[in-house]
């Protein structure tokens, strides 16, 4: 997943790629729609916001173990978690209603969808990126200040890589559940800090009671450029030979870390 950055904005491409396919499909809808028949344009608005609220409904549904317990994040629409299948279902309600109404207007509406669909493709093609950097050899000094950690050194094991500062509202949020999760046995967690000094992080760790193994300083935020990620926080998953798998850009949900998870774990369990 790559990012991109807009002024003081950075998203992850899949987003933007989202972003620009629903705008393009508004225009063209709102274009056809004053050439042709003036109900393509409520249309369009309403298959926008079905798309979205079925889209989310479904993946709620698909994940609903992971919800039952954290019922209040189905409002966290921040973190992702839309399904295409919702999203086209939502998508099909909405023109059902206008075929009802103006069945002529159907191949309009077939086009303004169309383009928007072409435009997510293409955009997501281009910025489908290829093999990831490899792991940096530079070695970081760790919280306790007794070792230094080189994250190439440490091949043999898949890694999960946190980007991240105390500072940061979206980091102190997911800290918890990447400490959750940072005990499974089969993989290691480092939580590698952007920036800040050894006080401020134990402080803030003490304070949250949190328990973390691995926090490493990175003071010049060495990884975040090696990674090339712009903001915080970002999630490196690392497979065992210390290629990039997949990255994760802003506040990471359970149901995301769960499915990395399972691209870098090893499939061979006895």
């Amino acid at each position: 997943m790559n990012v991109i950055t807009l002024g003081p904005l950075a998203l992850a491409s899949d987003r933007l790629a989202a972003i620009l396919g629903i705008m393009v499909f508004l225009v063209v809808g709102s274009l056809l729609a004053a050439r042709y028949d003036r109900r393509l344009a409520p249309w369009t608005t309403t298959a926008v916001l079905s798309g979205l609220i079925a889209a989310r409904a479904a993946h709620v549904l698909f994940h609903i173990d992971s919800f039952i317990d954290e019922p209040w994040r189905v409002a966290y629409v921040w973190q992702g978690g839309f399904s295409w299948i919702g999203g086209l279902f939502g998508v099909a309600i909405a023109t059902y209603f206008l075929a009802r109404e103006a069945r002529k207007t159907l191949p309009f509406a077939a086009i303004s969808l169309a383009s928007g669909l072409f435009v997510w493709f293409v955009f997501t093609t281009l910025m489908t990126s290829g093999e990831g950097p490899a792991a940096p050899r530079f070695a970081l000094a760790t919280l306790d200040g007794n070792e230094t950690l080189s994250i190439a050194d440490r091949k043999g094991r898949p890694a999960v890589v946190n980007l991240w500062a105390t500072w940061c509202p979206p980091c102190r949020r997911e800290m918890p559940l990447l400490a959750e999760f940072a005990s499974q046995p089969d993989v290691d967690f480092i939580f590698a800090n952007q920036g800040e000094a050894a006080p401020a992080i134990r402080s803030y760790l003490g304070k949250a009671g949190l328990t973390l193994d691995t926090v490493l300083l990175d003071p010049f935020s060495d990884l975040s450029r090696h990674y090339r990620a712009v903001g915080m926080p970002v999630t490196v998953f690392l497979n065992p030979d210390g290629s990039v798998e997949t990255m994760h850009f802003g506040e990471i949900s359970r149901e995301a870390l769960t499915a990395a998870l399972a691209k870098i774990l090893p499939t061979d369990k006895e």
